[in-house]
């Protein structure tokens, strides 16, 4: 009895010094998943902006989710009706006809099918274990059907898609599966009105440790803070969460924010790559590896990362700045995702795509706007100060900034003034910052600090 075979989709890191040019040709190819159609468009059921798409709908639902980069079934859909073309792409050339295409004879390499572990990768009668798609093709049992000949070394282009055909289902490990089915997470506080539309979920407890993911949607107007076994080593997904502040502080394998306004996201190491995409007036405060930059407006990054961080196409109005925080466990997380602190280039982006000649794209922060950040949570640990420090020029004003405020406490006590006039002078300093907090939206900031009432506490996970 021959094993069924189940198939998902995975992207993997390139090496830091190669890329497979095989591999390469397949990463270009797939981009058309984000192809616009006009013929859609007018139809209503694509619009070239994605920024100007409506709210979209339950994620979990396969037929109305607009999200392609989120929506496994159409990763699927997509792979299923191109394959053809995707094994035609990795022929040598000897095996095609004039017309670039193959014949019912053609033979696919083992160097091709190792380039399309990059996109499909599977598991043996649904166990949990997952291999990349050459082991499976290569695996003796399995010869007849991935059409492997051990005299050629290669595969048969007919058995090989017929047998890929029938395997290829959808990834059970991706977006779509956490949220149809994965462990539900409270994790936002019960305030009534504003978690309906919440969505948080993780697959921790039944993906393999590479594939382990948790999914936050729409969380609005919460102050969200986690470190937590659930995140460690996970890919987190973020989407269209608005006005909120979220303190994920534990080591995580990559991060993902698309759609997000007015928020503020504080991240442990991040041991791949930290990706915006399409977010507004949004502040990220991370140590990375990687960091990546797409369709964004007015956001600023607080950065630590040993690459020069990429910026995409149609951003507007980005600010660099140093990272400027810490928490108790801090460098234990970075050592546990390989991060250190030199080599540091927060401030010498890479403008990739730069459109209409447009230098202005980004800016580094002024350091007379420079303050550090203050993480209010009590942990245990042993990082008291910013890794690695502040570049000098930061320092400096921090150290100017603090100078004026012993003046000003020293002109205050030399004074004089007496009990009713310290109390009167106490009332208008707090009004007036009282005022402040307003005025910069802070407020919002410091009163959602307040645990919540004994009755809707946070689930653990």
């Amino acid at each position: 009895m021959t094993d069924r075979l189940k198939f998902g989709f995975g992207f993997h890191r390139f090496s830091v010094l190669s890329v497979d040019t095989l591999q390469f040709l397949l990463f270009l190819y797939i981009q058309q998943l984000n192809k616009v159609s006009l013929r859609t468009s007018l139809i209503g059921e694509e619009w070239p902006s994605p920024r100007s798409r409506s709210q979209s709908p339950d994620l979990t639902e396969k037929s109305n989710c607009h999200n392609k980069n989120w929506n496994d079934y159409s990763h699927q859909a997509f792979v299923y009706d191109h394959l053809s073309d995707l094994l035609e792409l990795l022929l040598d050339p000897e095996q095609l006809t004039a017309s670039f295409h193959s014949t019912h004879s053609s033979l696919v390499s083992r160097e091709a099918v190792v380039a399309l572990s990059f996109l499909i990768e599977g598991t043996i009668s649904r166990a949990r274990k997952v291999y990349p798609l050459h082991e499976l093709a290569l695996w003796q049992p399995l010869h007849a059907d991935s059409g492997f000949s051990k005299i050629s070394k290669t595969f048969s282009f007919y058995k090989l898609e017929t047998w890929l055909r029938s395997c290829l289902t959808g990834n059970p490990f991706g977006t779509s599966a956490c949220l149809k089915s994965g462990k539900k997470l409270a994790w936002a506080h019960q305030v009534e009105g504003t978690t309906k539309r919440a969505k948080i979920a993780c697959n921790t407890h039944v993906a393999p440790r590479m594939h382990r993911l948790v999914v936050m949607s729409q969380v609005y107007k919460q102050t969200l803070a986690k470190s937590s076994d659930t995140l460690v080593g996970a890919h987190v997904k973020i989407h269209r969460c608005n006005e909120s502040f979220i303190y994920l502080l534990s080591p995580l394998r990559s991060v993902t924010i698309e759609k997000c306004r007015n928020s503020i996201f504080v991240l442990g190491p991040v041991g791949t790559t930290l990706h915006l995409h399409s977010c507004d007036n949004v502040k990220v405060i991370a140590v990375c590896h990687r960091l990546s930059i797409s369709s964004t407006t007015g956001c600023i990054f607080h950065i630590l990362t040993p690459t020069r961080p990429l910026i995409l196409s149609g951003n507007q109005t980005v600010t660099f700045a140093p990272f400027h925080t810490h928490y108790p466990m801090l460098e234990d997380h970075m050592a546990r995702t390989g991060l250190a602190t030199v080599p540091n280039y927060w401030d010498n982006p890479m403008v990739v795509c730069r459109e209409n000649s447009d230098t202005s794209v980004f800016r580094l922060l002024p350091p007379c706007e420079f303050y550090v950040f203050i993480i209010p949570f009590e942990m245990e640990g042993d990082t008291t100060e910013i890794p690695g420090g502040l570049p000098s020029v930061y320092q400096k004003a921090l150290g100017q900034r603090e100078q004026k405020i012993q003046i000003w406490q020293k002109t205050v006590k030399e004074a004089h003034l007496t009990k009713d006039q310290r109390k009167q002078f106490q009332v208008l300093v707090e009004n007036k910052f009282y005022e402040w907090l307003i005025n910069t939206g802070h407020r919002q900031q410091l009163d959602s600090l307040v645990p919540p009432a004994a009755g809707s506490k946070q689930a653990a996970g």
